[in-house]
């Protein structure tokens, strides 16, 4: 059994999959398919988050605490990515501007900042994600197993 799994309750794969649940806000937001706001960016948002608690409820890991913030640290790496990948798109090809600042210099900075930024943003809705599934595991009583699962 490997570390992640025992430690986590999940595989790797299983992680970024549960992550990568949340990336689709990430690309039609930048896409400026969805508006923020909108019914349609509320769920993409709210919806994932209900996927790892119901995924940690189901499994119910050692720690879900633990595990939910993992998954959104990789959701962060994944938000991260996909604002750098859809960089232009995002901004429609006009990059926000720093002002007085050498004009070569700002959009590294500016993309530094969105790096931090994503990953802080991940890890976050990690943390309250995985209050919300540690408290909710520690009120309910654990799932009954079927015959089938023994």
């Amino acid at each position: 059994m490997s570390l992640g799994r025992r430690t986590l309750g999940f595989s790797w794969p299983v992680l970024v999959a549960l992550a990568a649940l949340a990336a689709p806000r990430v690309v039609l937001h930048d896409l400026h398919v969805v508006e923020e706001g909108s019914v349609a960016a509320v769920l993409l948002a709210v919806v994932p988050s209900i996927c790892w608690v119901a995924a940690v409820l189901w499994r119910r890991p050692p720690r879900p605490f633990l595990t939910v913030v993992v998954i959104g640290a990789i959701y962060g790496v994944l938000l991260a990515v996909g604002h750098q990948v859809l960089w232009n798109q995002a901004f429609d090809g006009v990059a926000p501007s720093l002002g007085e600042v050498d004009p070569r210099a700002q959009e590294g900075i500016l993309r530094v900042a969105a790096v931090f930024s994503s990953l802080v943003t991940g890890v976050l809705v990690g943390v309250v994600t995985g209050a919300v599934a540690a408290a909710l595991s520690r009120l309910l009583p654990p799932r009954s197993h079927s015959v089938c699962e023994r």
